[in-house]
């Protein structure tokens, strides 16, 4: 497997796209939604200096209480990708064994591939809608294994992991390698369409990581502000061991901005729970109306899967679609960028405006028909 997911992910960042359905972030934040005048006054009166190791004490508390564990068990991140890449930094070294459940969110693997960590992928299957399958997992562990890696909801699919599959994953690694880490990943948690948050796995057990960041469900990638969560004091220290000897320390001015956003959580949330149920209304009704495509239905955030059925379309056929796509200044997010097969792509429904996204499924449909 390649050290690095292809490159034209990064395209995500670096091309714009008139019709992007590649990304997965709920609508985005507007800056000045915040800025109201105490938030105006503290950015006024904000000392530009280091700050601590371990992030700004008011958003730490803002993020430990939403998850019920102590402030003194959060370390901000840049991103929940600073937090996977402080996580193998600190737990996997060359040659110990991993294992990472796809498809996943690509610096889920790419991260221990680059440490040159011996990773055990365990595929899930579309047809069995991406629910985790607990013993396949198991499995693949090892005595020796010092991470598993998990997302719930996932990404790319949305789906949600259910409780007690996830308690007895942990239980099931606790047993077989008594020294792993389980990492959870939970950056769209906060995603749920109608408001019923699940509660966190941050609070498990000590050997429980949980990561999550503003990017995906508050739509405020921009402010570069991720957390993990470890209740094990002895791996809590050499997170921010490893923070302090990499990153040093955060933006003050990001994370005086995240802990008001945290502030307002009810209505920046509240807001995006009714755009991206609309959003998948409509993508719903687009999917039935498209007999070569079929949906799989997330269960929180602004992504899902869609497969281009193997009775419909080709696989000729499917590098047809891809190549349609360009000429249509369309993008989604392709299969392989998450370690599945291109026959399924991502689609992200909660970036574009209602009538952009109405005329991008429009366009879509068009690629399909130009696949058949």
């Amino acid at each position: 497997m390649d050290r690095f997911p292809p490159a034209p992910m990064s395209d995500l960042v670096d091309e714009p796209c008139r019709y992007d359905l590649a990304e997965s972030t709920s609508p985005p934040l507007r800056l000045g939604s915040l800025l109201t005048p105490d938030v105006l006054a503290r950015l006024d009166d904000l000392p530009i200096g280091y700050g601590t190791s371990v992030g700004d004490e008011s958003l730490r508390t803002l993020v430990a209480a939403d998850l019920a564990v102590p402030p003194s068990a959060v370390l901000l991140t840049p991103g929940g990708i600073g937090a996977m890449f402080l996580l193998a930094l600190t737990c996997v070294e060359a040659g110990d064994r991993a294992v990472v459940v796809t498809p996943c969110f690509p610096p889920a693997l790419s991260t221990l591939t680059a440490l040159r960590a011996s990773v055990s992928s365990v595929a899930l299957s579309f047809d069995a809608g991406y629910r985790l399958d607990v013993p396949a997992v198991l499995a693949a562990v090892r005595p020796s294994t010092r991470l598993v890696s998990v997302a719930s909801p996932q990404n790319p699919s949305g789906v949600r992991m259910a409780e007690r599959d996830l308690a007895a994953l942990v239980a099931g690694v606790a047993s077989i390698a008594p020294e792993a880490v389980v990492l959870v990943d939970e950056t769209y948690r906060d995603g749920a369409y109608d408001g019923a948050v699940p509660p966190s796995a941050a609070s498990l057990g000590p050997s429980v990581v949980t990561c999550s960041s503003l990017s995906k469900a508050y739509g405020a990638p921009g402010l570069r502000v991720g957390w993990l969560t470890a209740t094990s004091p002895s791996l809590c220290e050499r997170l921010r061991l490893a923070k302090f000897t990499t990153l040093l320390t955060g933006s003050g001015v990001d994370e005086l901005l995240a802990a008001e956003v945290l502030r307002q959580r009810s209505r920046v949330l509240g807001e995006r729970w009714a755009a991206l149920s609309a959003a998948l209304a409509t993508l719903t009704s687009w999917a039935a109306a498209v007999p070569e495509v079929e949906l799989l239905r997330p269960d929180a955030g602004a992504l899902c899967c869609v497969r281009l059925r193997p009775d419909a379309i080709s696989d000729d056929g499917v590098r047809r679609f891809y190549a349609a796509l360009p000429t249509l200044s369309l993008r989604v997010g392709r299969g392989s960028w998450f370690f599945e097969s291109d026959r399924v792509f991502r689609l992200g429904f909660g970036h574009l405006p209602p009538a952009d996204f109405a005329t991008a499924l429009d366009r879509l449909a068009d690629a399909v028909k130009l696949a058949r």
